[in-house]
């Protein structure tokens, strides 16, 4: 199964509809950053974020440090953004 990059007019549609993300700096990804009271609320979200990513089998690029986590979100396989990336984006939002 190939899995297709998205056009420019899907990805301004998907931008505009989740919340906080922007296009990444550099690469063909979204990234959104995330603040939290402190490192358990932190590292219990990138928990969550974890199993949403396991089960959708699309694993994020991500970074943490103590009450701050950044995500991206790239397709490997799409050498760029796919539908992928932005239903993980979306249910990650839905966790917040």
């Amino acid at each position: 199964m190939s899995i297709v990059k998205l056009t420019d007019p899907e990805r301004a549609t998907w931008l505009e509809a989740l919340k906080g993300w922007q296009m990444a700096e550099g690469k063909d990804a979204i990234i959104r950053e995330f603040r939290f009271a402190d490192f358990n609320e932190a590292w219990g979200f990138m928990n969550r974020v974890a199993l949403l990513a396991e089960k959708a089998d699309h694993h994020p690029e991500w970074f943490n440090v103590y009450n701050r986590v950044e995500i991206t979100l790239t397709t490997h396989d799409a050498d760029g953004l796919s539908m992928r990336d932005m239903e993980l984006a979306k249910a990650i939002d839905d966790l917040i």
